[in-house]
């Protein structure tokens, strides 16, 4: 069942909340699992001590990447067939005037 919003995404603003998407999460997945050379012992002359050994950069990305499809999709879910948006938050946050 589709209800008709007031604020249509077309493909670049799809883009353009996808990488933003993706781009915090990869932040937040760089960390995960990441051991640094000073926990494994052996740090290499004129790297940090806090380097990862073994970023392992291609799979945090593919993680990245499903990850952050699978938000997207689900913004797209609930913008595209629910109709909510910006304009829908006073709706569920009351605001109460003071004065």
């Amino acid at each position: 069942m589709k209800f008709e919003s007031s604020l249509d995404m077309n493909i670049v603003t799809g883009i353009a909340i996808y990488f933003i998407i993706w781009w915090l999460l990869l932040f937040i997945i760089l960390p995960f699992r990441a051991s640094s050379q000073l926990k494994q012992g052996h740090v290499v002359r004129g790297t940090d001590p806090a380097a990862p050994v073994n970023p392992q950069i291609l799979k945090r990305i593919l993680c990245n990447t499903i990850v952050s499809g699978f938000i997207f999709f689900l913004y797209w879910l609930v913008v595209y067939y629910f109709g909510f948006s910006v304009d829908s938050f006073p709706e569920f946050i009351p605001i109460r005037k003071i004065g």
